[in-house]
Parts: structure tokens; C-alpha cells; sequence
């Protein structure tokens, strides 16, 4: 995520109390295990108090990206250099962790992230490919089994019209990303909540390396309202469900 001043000028002027930030790829491969404790020392000390001048309260997950995760020992690496920093009282997840390219490799890099996540008792955000989505979410969704995670704990992340299905059978909180180019629109997005309704939905947001909009979450609030969703579903999607799933890390505070 790359947000500008202006972006959290705009989140505050928009009512937004609070922004979850997932690892990140920074647009070239991390080559080293001090690129990793250096970009999650920013994301728990730095970002916190830069969203903090807008009164909005920033917390972050930590994880490989799948984009970095294709070497195994690499990804083995960077959990054995960074676990103390997954204990920060400003982590509220594993991820984001997933699959890019459904490579051997980033599946058992995912496989140790899981273990991981689950030894250390944190919640689990999945990163979902970009292409072959549904595969990706297959597979995702088999090595989750395999390794006895509970659904309860898992936000599947990014899905689509295809994969909804998938996500919704395994019993994961689902979420939706609102992003111009790549990803939904926030008319797909409330056409999927209007099919499946509130329980375990998510909305959020990309800041990616395009053109990217940090109204994206109030934009699909006032599509909503246009459809006259009643206010309690709009309150479970948008604020509740997130503090609930990232709860579960009990980290996540608003006081």
C-alpha cells in the first residue's frame, strides 16, 4: 500500500476511523531478509502515526506476499528473522499470504506462513491470484483443509463473481476488493453483497501501483444507499464484520 497525504485527508473528510494495512509486493521482488524488517518496522511505527494526525487509527498485517514467497527457504527466512515483530500491538493478521501463480513454491511458502499463523494465534488474511483465480482459490482453499485451519479464522480475499461460491462453501469470512482497474467496481461489489447478503462480507480497498482510490469503501457505502440496503446490513459489512474478523488477533481496538 502507498498512501499519500492527500489520500488520508480524503479518508478523514469521509468519516473512516480506521485502515488495515496488508504486506505488500513493492512493485520489484524483496531479495533479502532486511527488506522484510525494514518495511515492517515502517508499517507498525511509521504509517501508525502518520494516520494518526487524521485521527485515524492504522493497524497492519504482516506476511510474505506471494509475489515474494516463491522460495520456500526465503520465505523461512523472513519468519525466522521477523516473529518477534508479529506480537506489535498494531498486527491483527497473518498476510496478506496466498498464491500469485500457483507455483509449487508459494504453496508450501504458503504452507509455512499457515503453520506459522496458527503456532503464533493470529487470524489469517489470503491473497488470491490475479489469474486463474478460481484454481487459485481451489487450491488456497484444499491446503487450508489439509492443514486442519478453521474457517473462522481465514478472510479469503479478493474474490469475484467466480470464486465467491468457493469461499462462501469452505466457511471463511469473504472479502471484496474495490480497485478501478484490476478488480471489482463498487457496483460489482454491492451486486455480490445484494446475491449473498452480509454474513462474513468484507469490503475494502487497493492502494496498487495504478491509479487507485482511497473513496473506493464510502463510494460502495453510497451505492448501498442508493439501493436502499437497510442500515444495519451496511454497518455489518462495513464495520462490523472487520472488527470482528480482525478482533479475533485482540489487537484490534477503536477506543
Amino acid at each position: 500500500m502507498s498512501r499519500t497525504t492527500d489520500d488520508y485527508e480524503k479518508l478523514r473528510y469521509a468519516q473512516v476511523v480506521a485502515v488495515i494495512e496488508p504486506s505488500f509486493w513493492a512493485g520489484t521482488d524483496r531479495k533479502n531478509v532486511g527488506s522484510f524488517l525494514h518495511y515492517f518496522e515502517h508499517i507498525t511505527t511509521f504509517e501508525p502515526q502518520r494516520a494518526w494526525q487524521y485521527r485515524i487509527r492504522h493497524f497492519t498485517c504482516l506476511g510474505v506476499n506471494p509475489k515474494d514467497g516463491k522460495d520456500p527457504k526465503f520465505v523461512q527466512e523472513v519468519l525466522d528473522a521477523t516473529k518477534e515483530m508479529f506480537s506489535h500491538k498494531q498486527v491483527v493478521a497473518v498476510g496478506e499470504i496466498g498464491l500469485d501463480e500457483i507455483l509449487p513454491g508459494e504453496e508450501e511458502g504458503l504452507r509455512l506462513q499457515l503453520e506459522f499463523a496458527k503456532k503464533i494465534g493470529l487470524p489469517i488474511l489470503i491473497h488470491t491470484p490475479h489469474h486463474n483465480k478460481k484454481k487459485g482459490v481451489e487450491r488456497i482453499i484444499a491446503i487450508l483443509k489439509e492443514l486442519q485451519i478453521s474457517p473462522d479464522v481465514v478472510l479469503i480475499d479478493h474474490n469475484t463473481e467466480e470464486t465467491m461460491p468457493l469461499s462462501r462453501d469452505y466457511g471463511a469470512y469473504c472479502g471484496l476488493t474495490v480497485y478501478p482497474i484490476t478488480k471489482l467496481s463498487p457496483e460489482r461489489a454491492v451486486n455480490i453483497a445484494q446475491q449473498y447478503g452480509a454474513d462474513r462480507l468484507l469490503i475494502n480497498s487497493s492502494a496498487d501501483w495504478g491509479y487507485s482510490d482511497p473513496l473506493s469503501v464510502p463510494k460502495v457505502k453510497a451505492e448501498m444507499e442508493n439501493r436502499n440496503f437497510p442500515e444495519e446490513m451496511i454497518e455489518k459489512i462495513l464495520f462490523h464484520n472487520p472488527k470482528e474478523f480482525f478482533g479475533k488477533s485482540g489487537r484490534f481496538h477503536l477506543e
